[in-house]
C-alpha cells in the first residue's frame, strides 16, 4: 500500500506543477497581449499570485468549501446509525487514524464522494437518495471506495487540481469575454502606432486568444486523465476493503442507472464524486471529456475478479475488460500482493420499494439531517418548511389557503 501511496503523491506533484505552469503561461501570453513588450512579466506575476492564494484556500480551507458548494451538513449518528457503523467498519479495515466526519446531501441523485485535507482531517458525503436506494452491503461498497480516496492520498490532489483548474478556466473566460466586449472598439486608437507594431499586437493577441482556448482544455484533459485512472484504484482498494467485489458493482449499476442529475455539482467538483453526476451521454463523441470511466467498463471489472478480492485479481480482470496492458497497480505491489479470498455472503431478501417509499425515506432523512417540517395543506399538497422561517402563516402555493405555520422540529 505505501508503494501506492507514494506514487499517487509523485503523480499529484508534477499534475500540480503541470497545471500550474499552464497557468503560468496563460498569464504571460495575456499580459503580453494587454501590454507589450514587458506585460508578459506582470501577467506570470498575477497568475502567480493567483496560484498561491487559491492553494493556500484550497490548502486549509478547500474541503469546507466543496462542502458548501454540495450543500452538505454534518449529521450526528442518531440520523443514520448503519451508515456511521459502515464507516467505523471501513475505516479500522484501512488502518485510518481518525475518523472521518460524515456529510448527508438533500439529493434524490444517488452519488457520494470524499475531501479532506489529509486522513486524519477527512470528510465522507452521501446523498439521502444513495442511502434510500442501497443495501448494506451495496452502501459498504460506496464507503470503501471513498475510504480508499482517502487512504490513496487521493483527496488533497482533487482539491488542488480542482482549485487550479477552475482558476484557469475563469482568467481565460475573462480574458476571452473582455476580446468580445471590446472587439471593434480598439481600431479607433491605432491611428499613432506604426505599421508594425499593429501588425505584433494582433500576432501577440491571436496567440493569446489560443492559448486562452487551449489552456482551459489541455489542463482539463489532464486532469480527467488522472481522475479517471485514480478511480479504477478506488474501486480496486474498495473491493480488497470489503472483501465483496460484487457490493460495490451493484451499488455502480444502481448509481448509473438512477438517471438522475446531481443539482448541486459542477464541471468542477464532477470528478470527486464515485460516478458521473450529469445524466451520461453514451452516444456523444465528447465521451473522451467524461470525468469518469465508463460505469458499465467498472462493473464488468469487478464482476470479473475471480478467485480473489486483492489487487492482482483486479489488475487481471481489469486487463481482461479493457483489452489494454496499462498497469494501475505498481509491479512490486503486485508481486507482494496477498491472496484474498471473496467473503461469503448471504443475500438480502429482495424488497419491492416503490418511488413513493424511496420519497418518503429521502423526505425522512432531509428532515432530520435539515430540521425542516413538513406541513400537509387540505388539499393535499405537502410543504417543506425550512427551520429558520420565521412567520407565523403560510400561504398554499397550491389552493392558497393560509396556514399556521409550525415550528421545525425532529
Amino acid at each position: 500500500m505505501w508503494e501506492i501511496i507514494a506514487a499517487n503523491k509523485r503523480k499529484s506533484f508534477f499534475l500540480f506543477i503541470g497545471m500550474g505552469l499552464c497557468l503560468l503561461v496563460l498569464g504571460y501570453v495575456i499580459g503580453a497581449a494587454f501590454l507589450p513588450p514587458d506585460g508578459g512579466v506582470g501577467g506570470i506575476s498575477i497568475a502567480l499570485i493567483i496560484w498561491t492564494v487559491l492553494s493556500l484556500i484550497s490548502f486549509f480551507s478547500g474541503d469546507q468549501i466543496l462542502l458548501a458548494t454540495s450543500r452538505a451538513k454534518e449529521v450526528s449518528r442518531d440520523v443514520h446509525p448503519q451508515l456511521f457503523n459502515i464507516v467505523e467498519e471501513m475505516k479500522i479495515a484501512a488502518n485510518l487514524t481518525a475518523m472521518p466526519k460524515i456529510y448527508m446531501m438533500d439529493e434524490a441523485a444517488p452519488n457520494a464522494f470524499a475531501t479532506g485535507r489529509k486522513p486524519g482531517r477527512s470528510v465522507v458525503a452521501v446523498t439521502t437518495g444513495l442511502l434510500s436506494r442501497l443495501n448494506r452491503d451495496e452502501l459498504q461498497g460506496v464507503i470503501a471506495h471513498e475510504i480508499s480516496h482517502i487512504l490513496n492520498r487521493d483527496i488533497l490532489f482533487m482539491t488542488f487540481a480542482g482549485v487550479m483548474l477552475g482558476s484557469i478556466v475563469l482568467i481565460a473566460d475573462v480574458f476571452l469575454r473582455g476580446q468580445y466586449y471590446s472587439l471593434g472598439s480598439s481600431r479607433r486608437y491605432r491611428s499613432g502606432d506604426s505599421r508594425t507594431s499593429a501588425q505584433a499586437q494582433a500576432v501577440l493577441l491571436l496567440i493569446a486568444i489560443f492559448f486562452a482556448i487551449l489552456a482551459p482544455l489541455a489542463a482539463r484533459l489532464l486532469y480527467l486523465a488522472i481522475s479517471r485512472r485514480r478511480e479504477y484504484l478506488a474501486d480496486a482498494s474498495g473491493a480488497r476493503l470489503t472483501r465483496y467485489p460484487e457490493g460495490l458493482a451493484s451499488a455502480l449499476e444502481k448509481i448509473s442507472q438512477a438517471g438522475l442529475e446531481l443539482r448541486s455539482a459542477n464541471k468542477v467538483t464532477a470528478p470527486m464524486y464515485i460516478v458521473n453526476p450529469f445524466k451520461a451521454r453514451s452516444a456523444s463523441f465528447l465521451s473522451f471529456l467524461s470525468t469518469h470511466p465508463p460505469a458499465e467498463e467498472r462493473i464488468k471489472i469487478l464482476r470479473s475478479m475471480a478467485g480473489g478480492a486483492g489487487y492482482l485479481n483486479y489488475q487481471k480482470a481489469f486487463t481482461q475488460v479493457t483489452g489494454t496492458s496499462a498497469r494501475l497497480i505498481p509491479s512490486r505491489e503486485l508481486q507482494d500482493a496477498k491472496e484474498i479470498p471473496i467473503k461469503s455472503v448471504t443475500p438480502e431478501p429482495l424488497r419491492k420499494r416503490s418511488i413513493r417509499d424511496e420519497a418518503r425515506e429521502i423526505g425522512d432523512l432531509t428532515r432530520a439531517v435539515y430540521r425542516y417540517a413538513f406541513l400537509t395543506c387540505s388539499c393535499g399538497l405537502k410543504i417543506k418548511v425550512p427551520p429558520d422561517f420565521k412567520r407565523p402563516t403560510i400561504i398554499c402555493p397550491r389552493c392558497w389557503r393560509t396556514l399556521n405555520s409550525p415550528f421545525a422540529s425532529v
